[in-house]
């Protein structure tokens, strides 16, 4: 790609970034953080690319999950071990159901800013600019909060980096144990109201007595004490992007310095925007999203533009359409996929398309609505003859309440009771792993009903 340099999205049309009042301001600090090391290594990058491919293909399944948005005053150690705990269950429970390795890979370290719906918010008839993400601006309501400071990008790489070396020392320093992982999981379905999912938590129990019966323990196999952790994010604030860029010394290739995956919303995935510009020139995997509006047209161009090699592992695909309306969008968008002969990993955002507003008042997603669509999304794979790559989810390790239903039956007059995003409603710790022993019965379905098929 000739034409390509990390600045070319400067001359495209831009939507839903922040116009910085005080530019000498702004260019300091993004002179200053690209002076920063990177906060993830091409290599890495590879590697997950790498696994993304065998997802496209069946042979693995992906688990991407995490904040709807990074917040500066909610950062914890606590909150980043909780989150990284119960995807680590998730994916137990998801590689017992599918019998592929499942890949891990964290809406952390880099999720801060938000597109949104409108560019103000009015509150008892005053108008603001939205608040956009704390990479940005501030959530409170005042006209000074909602000024966007470049030294906010400062402030967030510092929590990206020490996020990540938390992550990396819990990845690989015996947190990740997968006897310790799955007695987590057993106290779960301990309680009775989550007991008729014991039964698979047993069966991955007799699998690990085997193993250790065989002699593969822990200590035997240094892959039962840890896991590969990869983090994405939405690459949304283009000046942070490209002042974390670096060219890879093996490969010469452009690396997105911020986080493994980077992907493109569904209202930054204009073909010739600047989001899609930026992405189509680094060598990470890109996720783009796909709703309603996207069209077989759009999705040709944007196949073209941000993998034009056709390279596997290169694009994923992630449908967010809503409960009910799966069958009327993903069969053609599939289609034009196979039509292109393109290399892609099909995923499911269960959570965009199902947010609602409850009897409360408080924003929602019911979890009926969110599994209703992982069940489409897998019977329309199922119908086309495709591959269902994977999930994603909005969701956090702590006991919150801003999505309703799940086995412990957060209510409409619960939401207020631990309601504490800065954006949009997460599954909570319980809400997440019922998910994933879902999930898994279909992966397990599905995997049957391929047997069978290959048998006749």
């Amino acid at each position: 790609m000739t034409d390509w340099s990390t600045s070319s999205w400067r001359s495209k049309p831009r939507v839903q970034m922040p116009d910085y009042p005080d530019q000498a301001a702004l260019q300091a600090v993004e002179a200053q953080l690209a002076r920063y090391p990177v906060l993830v290594f091409a290599g890495e990058a590879r590697r997950l690319k790498k696994h993304l491919a065998a997802a496209g293909r069946g042979e693995a399944f992906l688990l991407q999950g995490g904040d709807c948005a990074e917040s500066f005053e909610q950062f914890s150690s606590d909150a980043i071990r909780d989150t990284f705990k119960v995807m680590l269950q998730m994916a137990i429970v998801l590689t017992h159901g599918a019998k592929v390795p499942v890949i891990k890979l964290g809406r952390m370290a880099g999720q801060f800013a938000k597109p949104r719906s409108a560019p103000t918010e009015t509150v008892d008839g005053v108008e603001l600019p939205s608040y956009r993400g704390d990479i940005i601006n501030d959530l409170a309501f005042t006209a000074e909060s909602r000024i966007p400071d470049p030294q906010k990008m400062l402030r967030a790489y510092t929590q990206a980096a020490a996020t990540l070396n938390l992550l990396r020392a819990f990845s690989t320093g015996g947190y990740a144990d997968v006897h310790q992982v799955h007695g987590w999981t057993l106290g779960f379905t301990d309680d009775e109201k989550a007991e008729k999912y014991r039964e698979i938590a047993n069966r991955i129990s007799d699998t690990l007595d085997f193993m250790a019966a065989a002699g593969v323990t822990a200590e035997t196999a240094h892959t039962l004490q840890s896991v590969e952790f990869y983090t994405s994010h939405e690459s949304l604030l283009l000046e942070y992007e490209e002042a974390l860029c670096r060219r890879d010394s093996q490969t010469g290739k452009w690396l997105a310095g911020s986080g493994h995956m980077i992907w493109i919303g569904d209202r930054t995935r204009q073909p010739d925007g600047a989001h899609v510009e930026f992405a189509s020139g680094v060598q990470n995997p890109i996720g783009l999203k796909c709703g309603p509006s996207m069209t077989s047209d759009d999705l040709k161009q944007l196949m073209a533009k941000l993998n034009p090699d056709n390279e596997e592992g290169r694009l994923t695909l992630i449908s967010r359409f809503g409960a009910g309306q799966v069958g009327d969008h993903l069969p053609r968008l599939i289609k034009t996929v196979q039509e292109e002969g393109a290399n892609v990993v099909w995923t499911c955002d269960a959570m965009h398309g199902n947010t609602i507003k409850s009897s409360t008042g408080y924003k929602t997603r019911p979890f009926d609505s969110v599994l209703r669509e992982v069940h489409e999304f897998f019977a329309v794979h199922n119908a086309e003859g495709s591959v269902p790559g994977g999930v994603h989810f909005e969701m956090t390790g702590q006991d919150v309440t801003e999505c309703t239903g799940g086995v412990r039956a957060v209510s409409d007059e619960d939401l207020s009771d631990r309601y504490h995003t800065a954006c949009d409603p997460r599954l909570n710790a319980s809400q997440s792993l019922e998910l994933a022993f879902l999930v898994a019965e279909e992966l397990s379905n599905r995997r049957s009903a391929q047997a069978t098929r290959a048998a006749g």
